[in-house]
Parts: structure tokens; sequence; C-alpha cells
């Protein structure tokens, strides 16, 4: 878990009369079994507490005694008085009620009374397992603390919903890695790393001289005259790039040197710490496969990818063939990287300078998708849709389930699914959310990374010893 600093943390109690589920949620939220939990009411008795994550929310949880309408200096009144302390001293109110037994006398009385307190209630209709609690979520409308959230604690459903709730509430957490806010507003004072890559004398170093406007690196007819990559501080309209320069890359086989394989490793070593990459392809002779190759590199590392064609002045006097090589391109691009789709392609000519100033303009636009963040509430409502047009495959006899999303770093863009069954999801199911997730949010021509967790179960250990 990220670390948090407990003092920021909001405190969030769970009340409700008893045996409605507040442990089992407790321990859903805390992510083990910490509260006790059985069908007898009355077993939580004091508050227990513990730091809580859902999403991107951290919060400290609080766990309370079943609230009773009894006075005196009885066990349950006791109880009651430490329930209502907390609600006292709490930032939101998490009000469960038991959906399958419905809204009861008790359950009106308290949210009689927390309707008088300060702090933010959440009603959360629990036990809303498939159809079950539909009457009784109906009823909870009446109680008068507004549009109730059906969850089920025991199996993990609803949580998606909740978290929206609670995200209105509770700020979400800084993490320690590059996803964090604090990270990326210091990543955005830094340059802008752009790698320009290709295979030997496709015109690297006469484009990087073109964009500067002045001869920084050595260019010739000879192939080969850049052996490692050179660095080049530069800005574009206010922003800070380094631009890398890097010796063209050919197919192993053809290597001859110890010297170029040092060249080719270097080239490598930049395209990894790169944050977009420039493939330069030759507009008489685009995409061989060591164009592919490069490119594909690109993709596995997790950079932004960008295909810019050289000396295009070269198709420019016969109309057919340049739209044939074009779209000959676009269509071996879709082939060869189908996870990566609609890689931006900008056409222009390096030593005339012809079309150049549109290749920046295309760099910016990349690099701000490959940073692009999507809040949790958004990405879970998305998976409903996603999940009611096209639902899960079953496996084991069982309907996948899609649990909840969240956003776990940028650069590239990367997600988390917590999935019932993850070997069960299948490929194509899983190609089928990249792609979506790619058209709906407008995130073109770079690396989407989804994985899949299977939720935490904090009953296992209950489980009887096969014998």
């Amino acid at each position: 878990m990220p670390s948090v600093d407990d003092r920021r943390l909001r405190r969030v109690a769970i009340v409700g009369r008893p045996n409605v589920g507040k442990s089992t949620l407790f321990n859903r939220l805390v992510g083990r079994r910490h509260a006790l939990v059985d069908d007898t009411p009355g077993v939580t008795r004091d508050i227990r507490e513990a730091p809580a994550q859902l999403g991107d929310l951290a919060f400290t949880l609080l766990d309370t005694a079943g609230w009773e309408t009894v006075g005196g200096e009885v066990l349950e009144a006791r109880m009651r008085r430490f329930t209502e302390r907390a609600v006292e001293a709490s930032d939101v109110v998490l009000f469960l009620i038991d959906a399958r037994a419905g809204v009861l006398p008790l359950d009106e009385s308290f949210a009689n009374w927390l309707r008088k307190r300060s702090a933010k209630v959440i009603l959360v209709a629990n036990k809303c397992e498939g159809r079950a609690g539909q009457n009784g979520l109906a009823e909870a409308h009446g109680l008068g603390l507004g549009q109730p959230i059906p969850v089920s604690a025991e199996h993990g459903e609803g949580l998606s919903d909740l978290h929206e709730a609670l995200a209105q509430h509770v700020e979400p957490m800084l993490d320690d890695d590059e996803s964090s806010e604090a990270v990326d507003a210091e990543a955005s004072k830094r340059p802008m790393l752009l790698t320009i890559v290709g295979r030997p004398n496709v015109g690297k170093s006469t484009l990087l001289n073109r964009l500067v406007g002045s001869e920084r690196v050595l260019t010739g007819p000879e192939a080969g005259i850049t052996r490692d990559s050179i660095r080049v501080e530069w800005q574009w309209r206010g922003r800070p790039i380094r631009l890398v320069d890097t010796a063209g890359m050919r197919r192993r086989s053809r290597m001859d040197a110890r010297l170029e394989f040092a060249s080719v490793a270097d080239t490598l070593d930049a395209i990894r710490l790169a944050d977009v990459v420039v493939v330069v392809l030759d507009a008489a002779d685009m995409l061989e496969k060591q164009d592919l190759t490069v490119a594909g590199r690109v993709i596995e590392e997790g950079r932004a990818l960008v295909i810019a064609v050289n000396k295009t002045d070269l198709l420019a006097d016969d109309q057919a063939q340049s739209t044939k090589a074009w779209k000959k391109l676009r269509d071996r691009l879709e082939a060869s990287f189908a996870q990566v789709k609609d890689v931006p392609i900008v056409g222009f000519s390096a030593l005339t300078g012809r079309g150049v100033e549109r290749l920046m303009p295309k760099v910016f636009e990349t690099y701000d998708i490959w940073n692009k963040r999507i809040g949790t509430p958004i990405l879970n409502r998305w998976l409903r849709e996603m999940e009611a047009l096209h639902p899960p495959p079953l496996a084991k006899g069982r309907r996948v389930r899609l649990r909840f999303m969240t956003q776990t770093k940028i650069r590239p863009p990367t997600y988390m699914i917590s999935v019932s069954q993850p070997d069960g999801l299948g490929n194509d199911y899983l190609r089928f959310l990249v792609n979506r997730l790619r058209d709906d949010f407008q995130m073109p021509g770079v690396p989407i990374r989804v994985n899949m967790r299977k939720p935490d179960n904090p009953y296992a250990s209950r489980a009887k010893p096969q014998r």
C-alpha cells in the first residue's frame, strides 16, 4: 500500500444496527480479516480502527458496535455511546442496512439520529448480491439520507459505486511514484526527452538540425556518421526539450564491427530513457523489417511513438504513387501493432524543411496522451457500461465479474482491474477493453497496459481444511 501520512487521513465510520454486515465491510476495505465476523449479533463491541484503501482513496476506517435503543449502564447502552462518539469523531459515516431484511424500526430510529449530526452520511444497502434485497433497496429511499448504494460486502460487489460516493469527501492519496500529482507536476518542469531513431541514412541528424535551426550534429551522405547518442537542449514554444540523435540501427546480421554493436546498444538505452520516440522512415523505402523492429521495441518499452516519414518530396510528383505508399504504411502499422492503434504519422522533408513544422505539435499531443490520467469514478462508470455492452465470458460455469478499476500509473497509462477470475477473462475480452478504452478516452498511438488482480479474500482462513 502506498505510504500515506496517517495524520492526513479522513476518518470513516461504519455504523448500523446489529448484524447488517458492518464488520464484513470493514474487513473488505481493510483487505484482511481484521474484525471478527459471525451471525451472532453484538460480536463487535469496541471501536475497531485500521487504515483502509478503496482504489486511490486512503482513509482511517472505524468499525462500530450495533446501534440499539437502550439506555442506562447496561452493556448495549455503553456500546451505543461508543458508536455515537465514533460518529461525532468521523468525517464520513457509512450507514449500513440489511437490504434483504428491509428497513426496520431500528434503522429508522438511527437514521433520524444521524440526520441531526454534522458528519457526512452515505447510505449503504448491504447484502444486495444478485437480485437479492431489491425490496429493501427501494424502502431505503424513505430514510431521507439520499440515494442508497447497493453492495455485497461478502462478495465485494458495488465497491465502484461506493468509491464514487466516498470520493466526494475523501481526497485521493499521494503516492511515492510518478502517478502522484506532486510528481506529475515535477515531471512537467523537466525537459521532455525526445529521441530520434531509425535506420542509417534516413535523415535523423538532418531532422535534428532542422528542428533546432542550426548545425548541431554532423550530417552527410555517408551512412553511420552518428555513432553515439547526441543530446541537444532545446525549447519549442517555451517548453524545454532534450533532443537525442542516435546511431542508425541495422539488422543484427548486417552489423560488422564491435563499435556498431556498441552504438546500437547506446540507441536502445536512449529508447528506454525516452518520453517520446520519433521513428524516422525513408519515403522511398518505407517500413522495412528493421523499421518494424525498431518501432516494436519502442512500444515494448512503453514509450510514446510518432512515425516520421522523411524525404516525402520524392513522392510529390506522382500523386497516385504517394496515395498508395501512405495507405500501405498505415495498413502495415495497423497489422503489425494492433495493440497500439492509430500511431501518429507525419510526413516532411528535413532537407528543405517542408512539413517539418507539423512534427512537434504531434509529438506534444502524443506526449500529453502518454501522461493522461483518468479518474477512478469515471473508469468504473465506463467499466459498468462495457460489462453491459459486452458481458465477460463464463469460466468454470460462472460469469467472470469485473469488480473495480483504477489507474495505477501514467507514462504509459496503466490500469488495474479487480476480477473475480483473472485466468478466465481471456485475451479476446481484454483486447476488447483496451480497444474501447483507447477509443472512448481518445488515446491513439500510445501503449496501454491493463493488469488484472483477483481481490483478496479476508475470509480465506475460514475455509475448512480438507480431509
